[in-house]
């Protein structure tokens, strides 16, 4: 199995480039374009495999799959006093805790 199996890979539509575009979250250098979606996502992935196996060949560690990480369910969230005491009266009048009413809401977008 090659790490790059365990990759995200998107392929959207590029107006600028009139073509598909793929790309790979872990590696954002790296992109393909191509006339067919199926195209860019065969090209991107062939891309990275090729990328982790010049790593590998190179003695450098390739970054690890986004899927295969461990995630403790906590990040932190910097915003302005006063946006965060209006979520605190928008959570108290939905009777929700702060983190409920901010989970909705992340969830959503």
């Amino acid at each position: 199995m090659n790490v790059a199996d365990h990759y995200t890979y998107r392929v959207h539509w590029s107006a600028e480039d009139d073509a598909y575009v793929g790309t790979v979250a872990e590696m954002p250098s790296l992109s393909w374009i191509a006339d067919d979606q199926d195209d860019a996502f065969v090209g991107i992935r062939t891309l990275c495999v090729e990328a982790v196996d010049d790593m590998l060949a190179d003695g450098e560690t390739p970054p690890a799959p986004l899927a295969d990480r461990e995630y403790s369910g906590k990040f932190v969230v910097r915003v302005p006093p006063e946006a965060h005491r209006l979520l605190v009266i928008e959570a108290a009048e939905q009777n929700v805790s702060l983190n409920r009413l901010a989970v909705s809401r992340l969830v959503r977008a």
